[in-house]
């Protein structure tokens, strides 16, 4: 992604379950830090109640420093509440938790003590000796899955990212820029991301080819913890590429047809800021580098041409 010129690399976080392998993405991208050296990175985004917020400030702070200020940190209270519970977190009270520890980070990484008192935590004059390296604190993301949760971002003043259909991102993304209007004016706005299954070859059959296949495989781990435990999750996704295609959730093609449709999909949504998921399912390491390969040099410069 470096070589190929990406702005930023975001990974998830997920435990107990195929779907995702950094069950800790503070030390896998510190590996990241390692390898690169202009790439931006981050979680898309740490489930927050499952941390200790002064334990989590410190690591960010540490993973900036060591990047050279390229971190890039999203937070959220976690898409599964049952990943929720294997850390004996109460799913219906990590929204709470997920705003307090929110606002002890936000403290954590601009102040040199910090003094908390809410309901989860509490804080009496802590130092906080390592600062980040970007100031006043490294970017924070926020997922946003409706209007409101895009109007909250907003005014927070965080960056956004929506992984639904354009129409929805459309709804979200236009609520952020209102409210983003009315409280901060004419101050820049910042990226307001979608995120799409992205799949290139030769032609359209062989990249759909690769794409129906793993994306069977990659529904199977979305859904694994959910189909072991009987119930179903909260962001469901479409059983087959076919249907995520049909839904503008994914594109497999040519570069071409690629092309074609990132223009018509950035257009409809709004969005200033494209999410790519190329590395998913059983894709191998040389299929998903050559699609990577075919929209680097066929695909990423035109995009860069929308306005």
């Amino acid at each position: 992604y470096e070589r190929a010129g990406f702005y930023s690399y975001h990974v998830a976080e997920h435990h107990g379950t195929p779907l995702g392998m950094a069950p800790s993405p503070s030390v896998y991208l510190a590996a990241v830090a390692q390898r690169t050296k202009r790439l931006r990175f981050g979680p898309m985004v740490y489930a927050l109640p499952l941390y200790h917020p002064f334990r989590l400030a410190e690591e960010i702070c540490m993973l900036d420093q060591m990047s050279g200020g390229r971190l890039e940190i999203g937070f959220g209270r976690g898409a599964s509440p049952i990943e929720m519970e294997f850390f004996g977190q109460v799913p219906t009270e990590a929204q709470a938790t997920y705003l307090e520890g929110l606002e002890v980070i936000k403290l954590a990484l601009t102040q040199k003590s910090v003094t908390y008192s809410g309901k989860y935590y509490q804080f009496d004059n802590v130092p906080m000796e390592f600062p980040p390296a970007q100031r006043p604190h490294p970017p924070i993301w926020y997922g946003a899955h409706a209007p409101e949760t895009g109007e909250w971002a907003a005014r927070q003043g965080f960056p956004i990212i929506s992984l639904d259909p354009s129409e929805l991102a459309r709804a979200i993304i236009d609520r952020y820029r209102a409210t983003w209007r009315e409280v901060l004016g004419d101050r820049p706005i910042l990226k307001m991301g979608i995120g799409r299954f992205i799949v290139l070859a030769a032609t359209d059959a062989e990249a759909m080819t690769l794409a129906r296949k793993a994306y069977l495989r990659w529904h199977d781990s979305f859904n694994h913890l959910f189909t072991v435990r009987g119930t179903t999750p909260r962001h469901a996704r479409p059983a087959t590429f076919d249907a995520l295609h049909e839904r503008g959730q994914g594109v497999a093609g040519s570069p071409s047809t690629v092309r074609a449709w990132l223009d018509r999909e950035i257009r409809t949504s709004g969005t200033n800021y494209l999410v790519g998921q190329f590395a998913f399912g059983d894709l191998t390491t040389a299929q998903t580098l050559a699609s990577i390969d075919l929209f680097t040099r066929e695909v990423m410069p035109a995009l860069r041409q929308l306005k």
